[in-house]
């Protein structure tokens, strides 16, 4: 599985260009491209969720819609519209932004639910319905969603159903000092976006998308993702725990981070690693429901779990 490393290896290095000292999340959402699964960072303004979303996709030489949600945005602005044309007396498609290979869902919080709920079909199905016609989304084709934890007002919380849909889960954090003072002497004259430049092909893409299927994972180790998720449903702390959508993600992207590391089979510390991004944003805790709860009950869960060897 050399080829996957080498290409994420590319990758990761071109993205840092712009993103410094956020190895693990670059690797998390390369695992979800290659994955084909959709991403959801939540975290406070100014961290670099937008620039992250735009390196990924500049990288990856797709093509790269941003979506800004607001409360007057509407479904018709994201999938498109028929328009009637005068001079054939027929309705034309006029599609929207979501017929792109990544679309950037900025601050996707903040549309309404009847907007929000516009992504539902393309995310799971990778296809859009306008007037009762159908349009296949573009392959590869990835959903990078922004929202920020702190604000409520004009806000509208992604229903559990939406928020299932998301492959994995990420916060950036504030970078180090060093990073910080990096960042600042980076963009003195210029900003690095401007310099990142495609460094696989599609044809690249599709390719390590089809091997990454092909990573043995051990009958042990399956049988840890499933008892992780089960865990979840018996837990007294969580009012709801990960459905077999949950399952079947950790089983995917446990996959890709083993290819990611240059190994051909998964091992229980790639489960590990991923398990918080992938299952915690799936779970609903008792009392207060914030995806902090949800982290803490989750830890303690991987804590007391037999680790298979």
């Amino acid at each position: 599985m050399q080829e996957i490393k080498d290409l994420s290896d590319r990758i990761q290095s071109n993205v840092e260009k712009v993103i410094i000292g956020k190895t693990l999340i670059v690797q998390l959402i390369l695992a979800a491209v290659f994955c084909e699964g959709h991403v959801l960072i939540d975290d406070v303004p100014g961290v670099g969720k937008t620039m992250l979303a735009r390196a990924i996709s500049k990288s990856l030489g797709l093509s790269f819609r941003r979506i800004q949600f607001t409360p007057d945005l509407l479904p018709s602005d994201i999938l498109g519209v028929n328009v009637y044309n005068q001079k054939t007396g027929d309705f034309e498609f006029k599609p929207g932004p979501i017929l792109s290979q990544v679309v950037l869902a900025d601050e996707i919080n903040r549309g309404t639910p009847k907007t929000q709920s516009s992504l539902l079909e393309c995310m799971e199905e990778k296809q859009i319905s306008v007037d009762g016609m159908t349009w296949k989304t573009p392959r590869p084709f990835l959903v990078i969603a922004t929202q920020n934890p702190i604000e409520h007002y004009g806000t509208f919380p992604l229903p559990e159903a939406q928020v299932d849909r998301f492959l994995l889960r990420v916060h950036l954090g504030y970078p180090s000092i060093e990073e910080e003072k990096r960042v600042i002497l980076d963009q003195k004259l210029h900003h690095p976006i401007d310099a990142v430049t495609p460094v696989v092909s599609s044809d690249e893409l599709s390719t390590i998308q089809t091997k990454v299927k092909e990573i043995h994972v051990e009958e042990s180790v399956q049988n840890y993702i499933v008892q992780l998720v089960e865990e979840t449903r018996k837990e007294e702390r969580l009012f709801l725990g990960s459905s077999p959508r949950g399952s079947l993600a950790l089983y995917k992207v446990s996959q890709a981070y083993a290819g990611i590391h240059g190994r051909d089979y998964v091992i229980p510390d790639d489960v590990k690693q991923v398990a918080l991004p992938v299952l915690a944003h799936r779970l609903i805790p008792r009392g207060i429901r914030t995806w902090e709860a949800s982290e803490e009950i989750l830890k303690s869960i991987l804590l007391k779990l037999p680790v298979p060897v």
